[in-house]
């Protein structure tokens, strides 16, 4: 049976109780560097239009998950960090793109700078983090967290965010740091890259940009992959490809407008979207609570409660006290916020996390893994300990579990 989450008796804010792994073995070589490089938005049926081939070949030389499942809610900060701390976003805090912590009334916002360096907002313990305090130096490339100091610790080597540094910049910029004396140089780098998910975004999962945007980003690993064999590493460098989440259509004629349902006076909405959240005003919680849990077509909505066990979400006080979720290809907005905006995206996520549009990517080549396997779908929670095992660094307690991910391994106890 599986580790997953226990129940605890309360919730931190900015380290948020979890379950403790099983211990996983260290590392058959504690010298071999790791690169984890995401590919937001990277649905793993995306491998079979052929436009990867750097991808496809490191796939079929390594191992290959049929399907990664996402953390709910599917959406872009909440599973970075659940991919680099092994928790679900009910336990790390960042619940969310967008939230409110109700203990200070300040709201987090994903791409704005001036929150999302505050430590305060992040829970738990990244890779880097663990890595740095075990001696081991890191290098992050724009993951989400890395520009923070969490736990006032900071990469050794890092940038802030650029969406203007081009892909093939980013892997040169990785490759210079390995590049550094080895008294300096870091053994844990990462990689990321937001192009397919923002063209999926703005013109939907199956249009040309989308095909264009593999294309650059398979380039880039190309290039990475090329970088490593020049300096003699590609042989030693363990290498994890990963997405956040997949993606569907949407279009303005799949949208739920709330203001139909819930007058705009008796609720707060603190997110809307595919994911809605809301906290009724005072004296209006039963008025409010008749409306949205009742059944309703293309929605599904829970008082934070009783949200389903298998999305462990809900116990965070970060999280509104009614959430609605929005069936694939829907929304849930009101008319003044859809008229507002300048441009409708025709792809978005955020969905179920069963959902198979939401499914992400996991790939591994390197010496420490198994070549040419196959692996079942698994969570991506897994994946952290993964990480710290072939860091061989002692794993931060997570909700993940090291035997879902061994078998993908040459040499690996269980």
């Amino acid at each position: 049976m599986r580790l997953r989450t226990l129940l605890v008796l309360s919730w931190l804010l900015f380290c948020v109780g979890c379950a403790p792994t099983r211990p996983s073995p260290q590392a058959g070589s504690a010298t071999d560097p790791v690169i984890l490089v995401s590919i937001d938005g990277f649905r793993p049926d995306y491998l079979d239009r052929g436009q990867t081939p750097t991808l496809r070949a490191l796939a079929a030389e390594g191992v290959r998950a049929k399907a990664m499942k996402p953390s709910f809610p599917s959406l872009t900060f909440p599973n970075h960090y659940t991919l680099v701390t092994g928790l679900y976003p009910d336990h790390h805090g960042i619940v969310n793109n967008r939230f409110v912590d109700p203990a200070t009334g300040r709201r987090f916002v994903y791409n704005n700078a001036k929150t999302t360096v505050d430590a305060d907002w992040w829970g738990g313990e990244p890779i880097w983090v663990g890595a740095e305090k075990q001696g081991v130096r890191t290098a992050t490339m724009f993951w989400p967290g890395s520009e923070s100091a969490i736990a006032g610790v900071r990469p050794s080597h890092w940038l802030p965010f650029n969406g203007k540094m081009m892909p093939r910049a980013r892997v040169d910029q990785l490759l210079a740091w390995m590049d550094q004396p080895e008294s300096g140089r870091a053994r844990f780098y990462t990689l990321y890259f937001e192009q397919v998910d923002h063209a999926a975004h703005e013109d939907g999962p199956d249009a040309p940009s989308v095909n264009a945007a593999l294309r650059e980003v398979d380039t880039a690993i190309a290039r990475l992959v090329a970088g490593l064999k020049q300096r003699g590493e590609f042989d030693r460098v363990n290498l994890v490809v990963v997405s956040d989440h997949g993606g569907t259509a949407i279009s303005k004629e799949r949208t739920i407008f709330i203001e139909d349902l819930v007058p705009k006076d008796d609720a707060v909405a603190v997110n809307l979207g595919v994911l809605a959240g809301f906290n009724p005003r005072r004296g209006r919680t039963a008025d409010v609570e008749a409306k949205l849990l009742r059944p309703h077509d293309h929605m599904r909505c829970w008082r934070k409660s009783d949200v389903p066990a298998r999305l462990h979400y809900g116990t965070n006080p970060r999280i509104p006290a009614l959430i609605c979720l929005a069936d694939d290809g829907w929304q849930i907005s009101t008319r003044e916020y859809l008229a507002s905006r300048e441009k409708f995206s025709r792809g978005d996520h955020g969905y179920d996390n069963d959902d198979p549009n939401m499914r992400a990517l996991f790939i591994a080549h390197g010496p420490a893994f198994r070549r040419g396997l196959v692996v079942p779908e698994f969570d991506n929670v897994d994946v952290y300990p993964l990480l710290a095992h072939l860091l061989g660094i002692r794993p931060a307690r997570n909700d993940g579990d090291f035997s879902v991910v061994a078998p993908m391994l040459r040499n690996a106890r269980r």
